[in-house]
């Protein structure tokens, strides 16, 4: 497997007025180029701190992060974050908010019609070409998350961090984002590494599901090849074993191996 990503005996110890706070200690992982991986635990085993560290918003307290052979020391345009919070700029249409980030990437390197052109495609890419002219709080929700995303792939970003990028919306729209997801990965190729709470998210979407023990000092309890064939169709998927097999392995990490972490040790 091509180690594009690596996390190397990586830890993270936040100062408190309680003392120190071991958030994560010795997590290691290495992830291919193309990959889709999920983060999954439960809330507190420091999900989100990892993709903090692997965005470069976080240094580690020990070891160390590396993105196609090179360190991992600050935010970069070669990894792009997409948050449950859309985070768009109000005052600005769809367009715009996409616009930013491309000239702001790509500026100093190509013209004002190759930047439009850019924004244009990659709003048609998450289907969007309609909405371009609106501000924010005339989409729904799913359709800001959507800007989101686009904003980030807009900036062609080796890797793709999302956390719990569909946390905050209803059943159905998730769904179809999830669906959409899968067809935006297949086209862009993208390494992509998600945070999220959803089982059936994570079976759905990944390569690999990482999966993590509780914290405080949290690290990689147990990863879990996702063997099912791509394109994935969900509805197709509600009969497979094999997708029944991967979601009771994790269901089985998570409920009864961290409940009782006894049972982990003697497995």
């Amino acid at each position: 497997m091509e180690k594009f990503v690596r996390i190397e005996n990586v830890g993270q110890t936040f100062k408190t007025k309680k003392g120190p706070f071991v958030a994560l200690r010795d997590v290691n992982l290495t992830i291919a180029s193309g990959e889709f991986i999920t983060l999954i635990g439960h809330s507190g085993c420091g999900k989100s701190t990892l993709l903090n560290l692997l965005a470069g918003l976080d240094r580690p307290s020990a070891g160390a992060l590396i993105c196609a052979e090179r360190e991992i020391a600050g935010p970069g345009p070669d990894r792009a974050v997409v948050f449950q919070n859309h985070s768009l700029l109000p005052w600005l249409t769809c367009f715009d908010n996409v616009y930013l980030g491309v000239e702001r990437v790509f500026g100093a390197a190509e013209s004002k019609a190759q930047l439009k052109a850019r924004t244009h495609d990659t709003l048609a890419l998450v289907g969007l070409t309609h909405a371009e002219a609106k501000y924010p709080q005339e989409i729904s929700g799913g359709m800001k998350q959507r800007v989101g995303i686009a904003r980030a792939l807009a900036m062609e970003p080796k890797v793709l961090l999302m956390d719990e990028p569909f946390g905050a919306l209803d059943a159905l729209t998730r769904a179809h984002l999830q669906d959409e997801l899968i067809k935006i990965v297949a086209k862009t190729r993208s390494t992509v590494v998600m945070v999220t709470h959803d089982v059936d998210e994570a079976v759905l979407l990944a390569d690999r599901i990482v999966m993590m023990t509780n914290g405080p000092a949290a690290t990689i309890g147990e990863v879990l090849k996702v063997d099912l064939p791509r394109p994935r169709e969900r509805m197709a998927l509600a009969e497979d074993k094999d997708y029944h097999a991967c979601r009771t392995a994790v269901l089985d990490f998570l409920y009864r191996k961290q409940r009782n972490p006894a049972l982990k040790e003697a497995a």
